[in-house]
């Protein structure tokens, strides 16, 4: 599985306090709608739970029109989200929607210093994505697991702003 690894995020430095007046901004792709919903559900989860109750949810047609929203809304929010999933088919497509959607989100985060919580699923199979898209039953919750990324990074850069 590939949440195997993964680092343990202190959620208890993700309060009201701390991160309750961070302003949020989710952007998330409309292809393969099933998993999209578990996602931003997660998503918005993850914001409540770190205190955030408004945060701002912006849908784009596909995973492609990711980096340009973000680039948009990275200068006037204190994190940005972006949520896709990409399902492998039999063309080379997959390899250049994921590339782009990689690169370019890492291009935001880095030329703004607002940070981007990458929860685009790139994933042979649409099962892979519904065991991470934490709806019922599935594995993992990606959603969330993007927000609270986000957000710890951007309450570690609050004293640097």
């Amino acid at each position: 599985m590939s949440g195997h690894g993964a680092p343990t995020i202190d959620l208890s430095t993700l309060t009201p306090e701390t991160a309750g007046s961070l302003r949020l901004a989710i952007v998330a792709a409309s292809w393969h709608t099933e998993i999209m919903d578990g996602l931003v559900a997660g998503a918005l989860r993850g914001a409540a739970d770190a205190g955030i109750a408004d945060p701002v949810v912006l849908r784009v047609p596909g995973a492609f029109e990711l980096p340009v929203a973000a680039a948009r809304l990275a200068p006037h929010f204190d994190a940005v989200v972006a949520l896709g999933v990409v399902i492998r088919g039999g063309t080379p497509h997959f390899e250049y929607v994921c590339q782009a959607a990689t690169d370019g989100l890492t291009e935001v985060s880095v030329r703004t210093g607002t940070p981007v919580g990458f929860g685009v699923l790139t994933c042979d199979t649409e099962q892979q994505g519904l065991d991470r898209a934490g709806l019922p039953g599935s594995k993992e919750d990606k959603g969330h697991e993007a927000v609270t990324a986000a957000v710890a990074t951007a309450v570690l850069l609050q004293p640097f702003s």
